[in-house]
């Protein structure tokens, strides 16, 4: 599925869809689910990251002294919603290391499908900071609705959520609560069962990320 909605980016590069293709299949192993995870994420990060801030700095070559461009990813913060926000973690630190990293404890609770907090750390400075919030799945959007109204009480400069898969009833859902936040994804699947689960989706990443399931 694709969408016209301008603060909704599905990265369709063939990479990102070939790699997602691979994490779908229900018999790949706990290792290349992850393995597959970190190198997609790398790539999305490029996509995400495309509007950050830039500084000019002199440097000198081995032939004279310019002024070059550098990113200044030490104003970028990278927000992982737990559990399986880690698994986009490693991925985007390998783009731009300088991030600072924070954490949101979240779990489903199974009657409500409501999100419940445990956990939450955030960098120093936030006003001056563009945040990303990454969790690999947006499926009733309820976690990331509630991660990110805590992001936005200490005053990000921006926020920017992604997600490895979606469903239209997540983007709808995150799209009404924080209109202002883009969402990045490598899908849009169908929809969501009963349960909460995207369909066709790939079942439950944070299971498959640490081999609980």
């Amino acid at each position: 599925m694709t969408t016209s909605d301008p603060f909704v980016h599905v990265i369709t590069h063939p990479l990102v869809q070939h790699k997602l293709t691979l994490m779908r299949r229900k018999d790949a192993s706990t290792t290349s689910f992850r393995t597959l995870l970190n190198e997609l994420a790398m790539l999305m990060a490029y996509e995400v990251t495309r509007d950050m801030p830039t500084q000019d700095v002199e440097v000198e070559t081995p032939l004279e002294t310019m002024t070059a461009t550098m990113i200044d990813g030490k104003k970028l913060a990278l927000a992982s919603i737990l559990r399986a926000g880690n698994g986009l973690l490693e991925g985007f630190l390998a783009v731009v290391p300088g991030a600072r990293v924070g954490h949101i404890g979240l779990y489903r609770d199974p009657a409500t499908l409501q999100a419940v907090e445990y956990y939450f750390k955030m960098p120093k400075d936030m006003p001056e900071r563009d945040v990303i919030v990454v969790d690999p799945m947006l499926a009733t959007g309820h976690s990331a609705i509630a991660a990110i109204t805590r992001v936005k009480a200490l005053q990000p400069r921006s926020i920017k959520f992604v997600c490895l898969l979606t469903c239209p009833e997540g983007v709808k859902a995150l799209r009404e609560a924080h209109p202002d936040v883009q969402i990045f994804t490598a899908a849009i699947d169908r929809q969501l069962n009963d349960h909460g689960y995207i369909l066709p989706g790939l079942g439950d990443a944070g299971d498959r990320i640490f081999g609980t399931q």
